[in-house]
């Protein structure tokens, strides 16, 4: 009976469509990441391309195909609710990661794009340590999932950078 279970929920899953992740494929033989050796975002970041794609890690600038850059990274909270007696009842955890792709040259595979996440906690004065746990556990979360996104972008940016070129001058003007 067990078997027959199985045999349905593995033929139910592959009707849906349903395909593991796997690797991601980026654009890029190799690629340098901008960010500081002590980043938590940055760690995981390198981790992930190191464990999930075919692209190498440049240790400089000047070897790499591609770099990108995390430009800014901010966590913030901000109170969302109180209780009757006026104590803190809810709190929105925000965490936003602004960075850009380009190459050796400085022009942009991707320019500077920004991605946000934010959790809703509630808050109690009386479990102040377990919440701070908790806090920090959400903005690790959050972290995992824009590190996610960042790659699943990098991955879908174009092989060759994106080029500007400057506005063609007005024919009648003199």
């Amino acid at each position: 009976m067990r078997i027959l279970a199985i045999m349905v929920l593995g033929l139910a899953t592959a009707a849906c469509g349903f395909q593991l992740r796997g690797q991601n494929k980026l654009p890029f033989e190799t690629l340098y990441v901008a960010v500081p050796d002590i980043s938590p975002l940055g760690i995981e970041l390198k981790r992930n391309i190191i464990a999930g794609t075919h692209t190498k890690l440049a240790p400089d600038r000047a070897g790499a195909q591609a770099i990108l850059s995390v430009i800014s990274e901010e966590r913030s909270k901000s109170i969302l609710s109180f209780d009757s007696g006026g104590r803190v009842r809810e709190l929105q955890l925000r965490y936003v990661v602004a960075f850009r792709l380009q190459d050796a040259k400085g022009r942009d595979y991707l320019s500077q794009s920004e991605i946000r996440a934010t959790r809703d906690v509630s808050y109690n004065d009386a479990q102040v340590l377990a919440k701070e746990s908790e806090e920090l556990l959400l903005y690790r979360d959050m972290q995992g999932d824009i590190v996610q996104q960042i790659l699943r972008r990098v991955a879908a940016a174009p092989a060759e950078p994106i080029a500007f070129e400057p506005a063609a001058k007005d024919a009648t003007a003199r």
